[in-house]
């Protein structure tokens, strides 16, 4: 009777020890999930924001259709910095400028491409 009590002690323990590595997992993929989904929120922001900012006239703090002379979104009114993540802004040309975004707790990394129309294609994404 020991060695069945015993068995079923250590049985037991695996048991408990295997759903606790696999309820792990599954938090990790969702928090990863989460970010990833957050960013991409806030990068369809930043694009609304410069496809306005693109087709405002000078006079009126736009750019006059072009994206030309800025080098920060902090330039058309959009954070650089949020509680998802930063934004960094690259390869700036009249129509387009690409807008990398790293995740602030898990590191995804989002890379897309921001033209007049908003986000143009699919965005490049990195999964920690």
């Amino acid at each position: 009777m020991g060695q069945q009590q015993l068995l079923l002690i250590v049985l037991g323990t695996i048991i408990v020890g295997v759903a606790v590595v696999v309820g792990i997992n599954m938090f990790t993929t969702g928090a990863i999930n989460s970010e990833r989904d957050a960013l991409i929120l806030d990068i369809n922001t930043v694009a609304a924001t410069a496809a306005s900012y693109w087709r405002k006239p000078a006079a009126l703090g736009g750019g006059a259709r072009s994206f030309v002379g800025i080098s920060d979104i902090t330039s058309f009114g959009s954070d650089s910095s949020t509680m998802n993540g930063n934004f960094v802004m690259s390869s700036v040309t009249a129509n387009q400028f690409v807008l990398t975004a790293t995740g602030a707790n898990e590191g995804v990394i989002i890379v897309a491409t921001i033209t007049q129309q908003g986000v143009t294609g699919s965005p490049a994404i990195t999964l920690p």
